[in-house]
């Protein structure tokens, strides 16, 4: 459909036409409305979008369509209240600002790294009020939007979170995670030790039935893939394990290390009682010792962007607690090291 030809529909069925610039290159479709009509919300959008008034270069589209420099999203009429927040933006208190500089790894004209502690939600839910997304204002640095979030982490999965500053430089870091174009290392400690010191973990992963959290299951939903070596056994108990993930399922290593026979220290949802408590019945500091150490993948402005993060206190404790050096074991975590861009 030519542009003359979206332009005459368009004032058939009134609305107007936005041409994606390429500072929005990379977004998706609904997240673009989301930033534009704050107050047209979820319900509203996904029914302009399920009857076809929003359109994309003429074409009806799913909200998560990814935009690209140079088309054209019909925008219907819309009423005022869709440009206007419901709520007003919530300030950041300066002991949330100074937290979450705290956090900072890495800062230049594009991208923030911080480093997650393991307990902060990265995004807000049912009953969680104090969460990573809600402080970001903090890190503006003077500019007036706040960074955005380019991928996630589990609430209690601690390490390298990466950020971008402007729409282009989150556009770009996100299709770098969607493509696999990330190196990505995890330590963990587990519960048990693999039979094989090393190996790829292959499996299908799927939602397990609504039981009011969020979990998975072997199934047969999306591919997943890891990569793992054994750093160092403490006797048959516990492992020091490195896992590189070669795609990015919900719960993916959590699920991989359970299926090894091994579960995560302190993860009770795949490991059950005994891995929740095995730490505190060992001496061993609690929570899910599950860290996102070293993350590498294309910087927006060029170049590799390479970032490791220093180890949560929980983790650092139990490694001193059972002998281990959390300085070593470079040269076998690089044995699994995949995927590098």
């Amino acid at each position: 459909m030519s542009a003359d030809t979206q332009a005459d529909n368009a004032k058939k069925i009134g609305g107007d036409y936005h041409v994606v610039v390429a500072d929005e290159s990379g977004l998706r479709l609904d997240r673009w409305f989301r930033a534009r009509y704050p107050g047209l919300g979820h319900a509203r959008l996904s029914k302009l979008l399920r009857q076809g008034q929003i359109r994309l270069d003429g074409a009806r589209v799913p909200g998560s369509a990814r935009l690209e420099t140079g088309q054209k999203i019909r925008v219907p009429p819309l009423p005022s209240s869709a440009i206007t927040p419901r709520v007003a933006p919530q300030e950041v208190s300066a002991a949330d600002a100074a937290f979450v500089e705290g956090l900072l790894l890495h800062r230049d004209e594009s991208v923030l790294v911080l480093n997650k502690p393991s307990g902060l939600a990265v995004q807000g839910g049912s009953g969680l009020h104090r969460h990573l997304d809600g402080m970001l204002g903090g890190l503006r640095f003077g500019r007036e939007d706040s960074p955005r979030l380019t991928h996630r982490l589990d609430r209690d999965v601690s390490g390298v979170l990466v950020l971008g500053r402007s729409s282009r430089a989150a556009a770009h870091l996100c299709e770098s995670f969607r493509e696999r174009r990330v190196g990505k290392l995890y330590r963990a400690l587990t519960l048990g030790v693999p039979t094989h010191p090393k190996g790829r973990i292959e499996t299908s992963m799927e939602k397990a039935s609504n039981d009011g959290m969020e979990k998975m299951t072997l199934g047969k939903g999306k591919k997943a893939c890891t990569d793992y070596a054994v750093v160092e056994a403490v006797g048959t108990r516990f492992a020091w394990i490195g896992f590189v993930p070669q795609s990015g399922r919900t719960h993916q290593l959590r699920v991989h290390a359970a299926a090894l026979g091994c579960p995560i220290l302190g993860d009770g949802k795949y490991g059950g009682r005994e891995a929740r408590m095995a730490g505190e019945e060992t001496g061993l500091a609690s929570g899910l010792h599950l860290h996102a150490t070293r993350l590498r993948l294309p910087h927006p402005d060029g170049g590799i962007l390479d970032v490791v993060a220093p180890p949560p206190p929980h983790m650092e404790e139990s490694w001193r607690t059972l002998g281990l050096d959390w300085r070593t074991g470079g040269e076998i975590e690089d044995s699994v090291w995949r995927s590098l861009v």
